[in-house]
């Protein structure tokens, strides 16, 4: 009977103890310097869409010529999603990354840290982080 009083209670001191991550909506420069990312709420979770490419190739837009799906392959990367799916953890959002120059999507980890958002792309346990900065 004891356990059942205190189970309620533990419950309660869980949740109120329960911390949000830091937002992490906004535009945001890739690592690379290739392309401006917006980040934004998609119903009850965050996304990302490439607003701006940044680095022109000579043969014009660049497209999602690396995508498995051949109907793809000519769509331009400006608006394409590569963030998806992100739900707050806590201390980080977690999600999936998709890689453009390589055609796949990850597991993801996006957290804040000083100046910028640290994107964190993930196979099995093994992670590649890139620092990404604010767009003015």
């Amino acid at each position: 009977m004891r356990f059942m009083i205190l189970l309620p209670a533990l419950a309660i001191v869980g949740v109120s103890g329960a911390e949000a991550a830091e937002p992490i909506a906004g535009r945001w420069i890739t690592d690379d310097g290739k392309a401006i990312v917006m980040i934004a709420p998609c119903g009850r979770l965050m996304c990302g869409h490439i607003t701006t490419i940044l680095a022109p190739t000579p043969k014009g837009p660049p497209v999602d010529e690396r995508n498995p799906n051949a109907k793809l392959r000519r769509r331009p990367l400006r608006g394409i999603e590569v963030l998806s799916g992100f739900s707050d953890q806590g201390k980080d959002w977690r999600g999936h990354i998709y890689d453009p120059e390589a055609g796949r999507w990850y597991k993801s980890i996006l957290s804040r840290e000083p100046g910028g958002l640290k994107a964190q792309g993930c196979i099995l346990f093994f992670c590649r982080a890139q620092h990404w900065v604010p767009a003015r």
